[in-house]
């Protein structure tokens, strides 16, 4: 079994940090007040403290004030860049190499750093061709402005279409106990290319965290809605799954979200899992998930589980319904 305490390296970065990373996706942080966001910086400072050193963000998270918040928190003390791996990505609708260099200088001005040590294409485009963006990574890289190219929510096709001009470090994929479709041909693909996988949604939109009860209890436009997961006939397969899989984690005496994340790092094809936190307190447990040994004949019966549950889920591209 995979060391999950060892670290790990993206693309010729050479900065190696923990397999767990921290996952800044802020929506609405600009509608919050300040003890909200106050909340978020101690979760990065304990995050940090904890040896969790790579930060994920967007420049379309939270209208790019996700990634003006991780600035802040660089700016507050000129050790911490040094020691953080900072990832941002840009979803564009224009796919031209300038756009997505304009995208770089703009997410490193709000990201107050000059060099990013990870930047992605946060979305494909149906029917566009992607090797531009691709074309202006590469250029963002030659110029120092980037260390390693990433693309996210990419099928095998649209990798293989950007790799003909450019060389790509990591791929961003929803992958969970709950979400399994990229074993098929995207993780096989990624693992022979020699592509990271850095992987979101690790606790399943919350499910894989126990906090929701068999009925949902959303506001009428609470965009858990819109998700594959929580949908009318798909729902009561995933919470009866969700207590199974939280009956193995009572048994060994383990919080659920700590047991799915180690399920990911104990798979060999898995680089980093991202995980969010808006107070120290989920920072603190999120860290804590790298802690101590889990036996391999628990981590098979969580993928027994996954192998039932996943019958139930169809397979919708991915769980947000969106296809840009």
């Amino acid at each position: 079994m995979k060391s999950t305490l060892s670290p790990v390296q993206i693309g010729s970065n050479e900065k190696r940090h923990a397999p767990l990373g921290m996952g800044c996706s802020f929506y609405g942080v600009s509608e919050w007040g300040g003890q909200q966001t106050d909340a978020i910086l101690e979760a990065m400072a304990t995050a940090l403290d904890n040896g969790i050193t790579h930060f994920d963000t967007a420049e379309g998270y939270g209208g790019g004030e996700s990634e003006r918040l991780i600035g802040q928190f660089l700016s507050a003390d000129s050790t911490r860049r040094d020691q953080m791996f900072i990832a941002s990505k840009a979803n564009l609708n224009d796919t031209s190499a300038q756009a997505m260099l304009d995208a770089i200088d703009a997410s490193r001005t709000r990201l107050q750093t000059d060099v990013i040590d990870l930047y992605y294409i946060h979305w494909p485009r149906t029917g566009k061709d992607l090797r531009p963006m691709m074309e202006g990574l590469e250029t963002a890289r030659q110029q120092g402005k980037i260390k390693a190219i990433g693309v996210s929510n990419f099928a095998v096709e649209h990798m293989e279409q950007v790799a003909e001009v450019g060389k790509i470090d990591a791929h961003q994929m929803g992958y969970s106990l709950l979400w399994r479709f990229p074993e098929r041909d995207i993780i096989p693909y990624c693992v022979e290319n020699q592509i990271a996988v850095v992987v979101y949604s690790a606790l399943a939109h919350g499910i894989l965290a126990g906090k929701y009860q068999r009925d949902l209890t959303f506001d009428e436009g609470d965009q858990r809605w819109r998700i594959l997961h929580f949908r009318d006939d798909v729902w009561s397969n995933v919470y009866e799954s969700m207590l199974a899989f939280k009956a193995v984690a009572d048994r060994i005496e383990k919080p659920l979200s700590q047991l799915a994340i180690r399920w990911l790092l104990h798979q060999q094809s898995v680089t980093s899992v991202l995980v969010s936190a808006k107070n120290p307190t989920q920072a603190h447990t999120n860290a804590t998930a790298l802690n101590g040994e889990i036996d391999a004949s628990i981590m098979d019966e969580l993928t027994t589980i996954s192998d039932q549950a996943m019958r139930h889920i169809p397979d919708d591209g991915n769980p947000f319904g969106y296809h840009p």
